[in-house]
């Protein structure tokens, strides 16, 4: 039995039957039916297609983002962001696909070369619940429309959210079979990769569970790519404009009720500025609200689950008994629902649990650097290596920054954050390969070469 459990409650809202084997294997060889003629469909018939899932998107954003906030617990206005994001992404690449997979002509020695893009086939797609739609979408939106089909293997927690996805395929007019949500517990997920009708896996999830897909996708020798979290650094330079460094920090850390992978989780800040960024970021963290995810007035909604809150819970436990300070909230809170105050954590020290671990929740590391050559070090002492975010006004140690943080993405002067314009992924055991932009729509692709020789008379 598959659930949807309120955070905000910690009620079970609805239930749902686990897709048996026999329907599992009719969804196989129904998405292994569908590619066959969809890859043969055209970039103007899979735009039309794709522009007509975001308009359905949009025209029904309130409902979309009360399903979301329903099942893992984000504020009610943040999931109308991500809604609305989606859908920008899905125009995007409607109407960027052709251009993207386009070949080129190479000459050669031998005659002329021809490097082009075809689907590879059914894809697995294995996501998280922290983004149910989002995650989606940014593989999905790529992936169909450079001829691929889906099928998705969601988070159990957000199965409203999955069928309701496969639903708005159908809905726009994309053909049987191309888009499916099987409703599938892990334990499943190795058969599912093994069976020769899928092509290639992508997953979004935690560093055991990418362990796991990299080696079954390694087994049957199948394409696969992994964006696996991270613990993303914030480094403040002396520089550095502190108000603004400040006020988008909290952002940064405290978005999707703390719960994001490219959240701001550790805040290295070099001590000519680390007392006035300290005072400026616990006042300001201070003042957020935690409360009903509906409520308007509602900055940070519950924890997805008990057990999340329980691993919080200890982390920070243990960051305190080995010397670590608590200067505001990090406590969890009695009652209904999962709820957590937000809070800041200073005197971080490597022998924490915290250090190397990726917290997933409203808490704030704080960690003092004694110049910017300190900061990079600890910036880069981490075994994660997906965003990275810097703060100076210096150009050239911007781009000493840019160049030196180990990390799939850095972003100078602004939170890290996806958009399908670029590509997103990591470093490290924040996984390999790349969602979005060409190099993300390439991803599931098959580069093929052809060479056309020429006879000499």
């Amino acid at each position: 039995m598959i659930a949807t459990q309120n955070p905000a409650t910690g009620e079970v809202v609805a239930t749902y039957d686990e897709h048996d084997d026999a329907m599992v294997e009719a969804s196989l060889g129904l998405a292994a039916e569908a590619f066959e003629d969809y890859r043969h469909s055209s970039f103007v018939d899979r735009s039309r297609w794709m522009l007509s899932a975001a308009e359905l998107l949009e025209g029904e954003l309130p409902d979309w983002a009360s399903t979301i906030t329903t099942e893992m617990g984000k504020t009610f206005a943040s999931a109308k962001g991500e809604v609305a994001k989606s859908a920008r992404a899905m125009r995007y690449f409607a109407q960027h696909a052709e251009e993207m997979l386009r070949g080129r002509a190479v000459t050669t020695a031998s005659g002329t070369g021809e490097v082009c893009y075809e689907p590879i086939g059914p894809v697995l797609a294995i996501m998280p619940w922290n983004f149910p739609l989002w995650q989606v979408v940014r593989f999905a939106a790529p992936a169909l429309m450079a001829g691929n089909v889906g099928l998705l293997k969601h988070a159990p927690n957000v199965p409203a959210t999955a069928l309701g996805i496969e639903g708005l395929f159908r809905r726009a007019g994309f053909p049987e079979g191309v888009f499916q949500s099987l409703l599938v517990e892990t334990p499943r997920v190795e058969g599912l990769i093994a069976d020769p009708r899928v092509k290639a896996v992508t997953l979004t999830g935690s560093q055991a569970a990418g362990s796991a897909v990299a080696s079954h996708a390694g087994r049957y020798v199948k394409k696969s790519v992994l964006e696996l979290g991270g613990s993303d650094p914030f480094v403040v330079l002396a520089s550095a404009d502190l108000g603004r460094a400040v006020s988008v920090g909290v952002e940064a850390r405290m978005q999707n009720n703390g719960q994001s992978c490219i959240a701001a989780k550790r805040f290295v800040v070099v001590t000519d500025v680390y007392d006035a960024f300290e005072s400026a970021y616990v006042d300001a963290v201070r003042g957020l609200r935690v409360g009903d995810p509906m409520d308007p007035s509602t900055d940070i909604g519950p924890l997805v689950s008990a057990r999340a809150r329980d691993l919080l819970v200890s982390q920070l436990k243990d960051a305190r008994e080995k010397g670590a300070s608590l200067l505001v909230g990090g406590e969890a809170v009695g009652g209904a629902g999962y709820y957590f105050t937000p809070g800041v954590l200073a005197g971080v020290t490597p022998g924490m649990r915290v250090w190397h671990e990726e917290v997933f929740g409203p808490v704030a590391l704080l960690v003092r650097a004694e110049d910017a050559d300190e900061a990079m070090r600890i910036a880069n002492d981490s075994p994660f290596g997906l965003g990275a975010s810097v703060w100076s006004d210096d150009g050239a140690e911007q781009e000493r920054f840019v160049r030196g943080l180990r990390a799939g993405m850095v972003f100078v002067n602004s939170m890290v954050s996806s958009m399908p314009e670029l590509p997103f992924g990591g470093v490290g055991r924040s996984g390999y390969g790349r969602e979005l932009g060409s190099e993300g729509i390439r991803e599931l692709s098959v580069l093929k070469t052809a060479v056309r020789t020429v006879e000499r008379g």
